[in-house]
This record gives structure tokens, sequence and C-alpha cells, in this order.
């Protein structure tokens, strides 16, 4: 079931001062809210908000902002922006959630190491970067729920990003939600989510082939010499 999300500021409208009220994206979904679909992905340059919008999303939801599972606790050095959203749970109480935020997950491993669980906690440190995160994919992400990711291509090759692209779909078939921000026009693929594209306009639907990130790199595997040019020009 879509799962529909109205953005209320800390206290009336946002503060004109409050850095992330002066993002586009941002400004949309506090002014009109924001439907998630069973699978949702946020596509858009650096900056743009996406890492603003999954934080407060899994935030609303009782997750770290670091990342973790709902009521993990666990936090570094808090660095999260003032934004909070209602969320009507549809998901129901009592089921499962856990966010993925790429730059956080090396500290996030020392965490579960330092905080054993009664079950098997994988050695996460003794595994390469891609191997830790589809691992911890795997171990976190298995009952209905809303799973959160925030740029996990940052770790995985192209076969990784596949092997992302199945799982998700079976946590769609097992009645989980998926909210995920991307560079990857693998993941940005994934058959049946709305995609959603972020920047100066705020948030806008669009199809995977019209996407910026689609088109740049479609471009540049065509003819590399070229993008390359204006570059080291």
């Amino acid at each position: 079931m879509p799962l529909p999300l109205r953005a209320i500021p800390p206290s009336g409208p946002p503060d004109g001062g409050e850095w992330w009220a002066a993002i586009p994206a941002v400004r949309q979904v506090l002014t009109e809210g924001w439907d998630l679909s069973p699978i949702t992905v946020l596509v858009g340059d650096n900056g743009a908000g996406k890492s603003t919008l999954v934080e407060a999303v899994a935030v609303a939801f009782g997750m770290g902002p670091e990342g973790g599972s709902i009521g993990s606790g666990y936090t570094t050095r808090p660095s999260e922006s003032g934004l909070r959203l209602s969320v009507r749970r549809d998901i129901g109480a009592g089921r499962s959630g856990f966010f993925l935020r790429a730059e956080t997950m090396h500290a996030f491993y020392s965490f579960l190491e330092d905080n054993p669980g009664s079950g098997y906690e994988p050695a996460f440190h003794r595994m390469s970067h891609g191997e830790s995160f589809l691992s911890l994919i795997g171990d976190r992400m298995t009952r209905p729920g809303l799973y959160v990711l925030d740029e996990p291509e940052s770790a995985l090759s192209f076969d990784g990003c596949l092997a992302l692209v199945a799982k998700v779909k079976d946590l769609e078939a097992n009645d989980s939600q998926v909210l995920l921000s991307t560079h990857s026009p693998v993941l940005a693929a994934i058959p049946d989510a709305a995609i959603w594209e972020v920047g100066e306009w705020g948030l806008r639907r669009c199809d995977w082939e019209d996407l910026d990130l689609v088109r740049r790199w479609r471009g540049f595997l065509e003819s590399p010499e070229r993008f390359l040019r204006h570059v080291l020009d």
C-alpha cells in the first residue's frame, strides 16, 4: 500500500534561516506532502536534497539518522537537519525497518561489534566494502517493513547493484516498502519503482529513460573522449 507522508515543520512555517528550508525539494514536501510507493527511488545531483529527505523519513519511523534498525540508538556525532516529517504508519506497529546510510556504515559496523546482539553477527570489518553492504542487507532486511537506503551503490559493483535490485523486488513481494536514493542508473531502473527526480525545480516524477542521470551516462558510454575532452581541457 502507498505510504502517504505529510511533512510538518517543527513549529509553524519553516524558518528561512534553516539551511534545509531553502532546498526546493524539501520546501515542496513541506507544502504538498509526499506519497511513497511500494518502491520509491530518488535521483538527483549532489546537494539536491535526497539524503535530507530519506534521513527525515527514517527518523520519523524511529530509525537513527546515521543508520540502523528502529530504536537501535546508534549515534556518533549528531548532524541531521531539523526537518521533521509526520508519517502515517500504514506499515503498522511492530513492523521492521532499517536505514542503510552509506557514509556512516563503517562506524555502524564498529557499533555492532561493541554491542553484539543475542544471535550471530557477521564480522563486517573483515569483508570487502561491497560484501559488507550486501551481507548487512541480507541480514537486516528480511521481515515486512520500511527499508530506507541512502546511496547504497557507493560500495557496490555492477553485479552488486543487480543483486540489490533483486533484493528490493523480493522485499516488495513480501509486503515491504523501500525508499532509496541513488546516483546509479542500475538502481534507478528497478522495475515498477516510482522515480522522483530532485533538483532546482523540487521533486518531479520521471521515467527512467528521461532522467538526466541516464542521458548523461548514455552519452558518456557512447563517446567518453568527448566528455573527457571538456574536463581535461
